[in-house]
């Protein structure tokens, strides 16, 4: 890919990857998917991002790469499909590269000395989802993580990543955590209706989960996933009082903006 004029107002520099495609017919983006680059070193995460030929085979990319000093590079046009979500779904759309604009945020990630994200890191991100969302309006809910639409793959960008912090700036969809309390959880190898509706919350907030009414691997993961963004004060995959209370708030609270947006009360 050429150079080409960055979207953002608040971005650094452009480094264009040939990583892209057209987005599937009648797609424009209406979601923001955050990754942490899982790299120790954000210059090489760059480079990966711009190879159209690594060596594992794979070329991916995103549109725009944000190191830790809050310096954002844009690599791939927001117009276009870049390649950072793979397998994933969420609402029942398996196509979410077409849907989505990718940030990959510098951070070794899990696997390499997961690290907190630094202030300044962190105001570039709320600057540049402020800039496309001023561009591109999308739903609160769908400011979402790359483990919440791929949640047996992916942990990124983890329970460090402050998403409290970005909906105070306006940015995404949080409730305040129910507490942590002493309970009964449903967990691996439960079963019936209790399961069932957990499931069937999970499913309606986006999360890619079917209605097996156990708590299957799918589940556990799902549950993960929804505690590293939504309740990061103990991600176990368990389903306690406090993740399936603030699951239940989420989904309140949502139905309450779609009305408010819709005129109704």
């Amino acid at each position: 890919m050429t150079a080409f004029a960055p979207d953002a107002a608040v971005v650094t520099a452009v480094r264009a990857s040939p990583n892209h495609a057209v987005r599937r017919a009648g797609c424009a983006p209406d979601m923001i998917l955050m990754h942490y680059t899982g790299m120790s070193d954000a210059a090489a995460a760059l480079d990966r991002l711009c190879d159209p030929a690594p060596s594992d085979g794979h070329p991916v990319s995103a549109h725009y790469l944000i190191f830790e000093d809050g310096t954002i590079v844009q690599c791939v046009a927001e117009a276009r499909r870049a390649w950072h979500a793979g397998v994933a779904s969420w609402q029942g759309d398996a196509d979410v590269n077409s849907r989505s604009i990718g940030i990959e945020i510098a951070n070794p990630g899990h696997d390499l000395g997961y690290r907190d994200f630094p202030d300044e890191q962190i105001a570039a991100v709320i600057a540049l989802c402020a800039d496309i969302l001023r561009r591109r309006p999308m739903p609160p809910d769908r400011i979402l993580g790359h483990a919440d639409v791929a949640p047996a793959r992916k942990r990124d960008p983890g329970e460090k990543f402050p998403w409290q912090t970005l909906f105070s700036a306006g940015i995404g969809h949080w409730v305040e955590p129910t507490a942590l309390t002493a309970g009964a959880d449903l967990e691996d190898g439960a079963h019936g209706p209790g399961v069932a509706a957990l499931q069937s919350a999970l499913a309606a907030y986006g999360y890619p989960v079917e209605l097996t009414r156990r708590y299957d691997r799918a589940t556990h993961e799902a549950v993960a996933a929804f505690q590293r963004h939504f309740r990061p004060a103990r991600v176990d995959g368990r389903a306690d009082w406090s993740t399936v209370d603030t699951l239940g708030r989420l989904l309140a609270a949502r139905n309450r903006l779609a009305a408010s947006s819709a005129g109704g009360v």
